[in-house]
């Protein structure tokens, strides 16, 4: 069949979250759909891609020095997918509702004059903590402000791309270690407008946040959004593993 949507998940170490996710994809959902999955390893340790080749339709594992990041995952991950729609999710998340997130897109994206979608990111609701809730609610108000006032911006645990936009500005950057979610919305957002989808919720697990806690992550985050922004360079040398 045509494809129609490439889901591209780059991994390292994920044996424990990955299940969860592609266990979300029904043979039914794909084949309706029109969906393949891809998995791009950066050398994973543990079954990450034993899990990964039973449940999707490529797996490209690490040769070498060649993915030596996430923005490098991402990348080499739309180099091999065929879809008209490139989806680009973290390995930690699951969706709210998966049914309706393909509905959703194909009702008010696949044909509307968006360039990009992305959508709320909130904390996997049984780990949820109250903190957790208000930084949810202010990033969420943050990235739509940011797509509203032109300068873009789709967190990376959910960046919805068409195939030919992401080509036209040349793909992610694969020098950065961090911060390449917010810079190729940059260049994305001077195509067009990015829809932030406010009916659709994507989950993600707290881990970093409550390893690192949040001001940690906010300062992070700055600093490596302007770095990436201006600089065309991460702030950060390597991105930590939490596992």
């Amino acid at each position: 069949m045509d494809i129609k949507y490439s889901v591209i998940i780059p991994t390292l170490n994920e044996e424990k979250l990955l299940p969860n996710l592609l266990q979300q994809f029904s043979n039914e959902l794909r084949k309706k759909y029109k969906i393949e999955i891809i998995v791009a390893d950066s050398g994973s340790k543990d079954k990450t891609i034993e899990i990964a080749k039973e449940k999707c339709d490529k797996v490209i594992e690490k040769n070498g020095a060649d993915i030596k990041n996430i923005s490098f995952g991402r990348y080499i991950g739309a180099k091999n997918s065929t879809g008209e729609i490139l989806i680009f999710l973290n390995a930690d998340v699951l969706f709210d509702d998966i049914n309706y997130f393909f509905e959703y897109l194909e009702n008010n994206f696949v044909k509307s004059i968006y360039v990009a979608c992305t959508c709320k990111i909130k904390v996997f609701p049984n780990e949820e903590k109250f903190i957790d809730k208000i930084f949810s609610a202010f990033i969420n108000c943050y990235v739509h402000a940011l797509n509203s006032i032109g300068i873009g911006m789709m967190r990376g645990e959910c960046q919805i791309i068409r195939k030919s936009v992401y080509e036209n500005v040349g793909g992610y950057n694969i020098n950065l270690y961090a911060g390449e979610d917010f810079e190729i919305s940059t260049r994305i957002r001077k195509k067009g407008k990015i829809l932030f989808a406010k009916n659709l919720i994507i989950y993600e697990s707290p881990r970093r946040y409550h390893s690192w806690g949040y001001i940690k992550i906010l300062f992070s985050w700055f600093l490596n959004s302007i770095s990436s922004w201006f600089l065309k360079k991460s702030f950060n040398k390597k991105w930590e593993e939490i596992r």
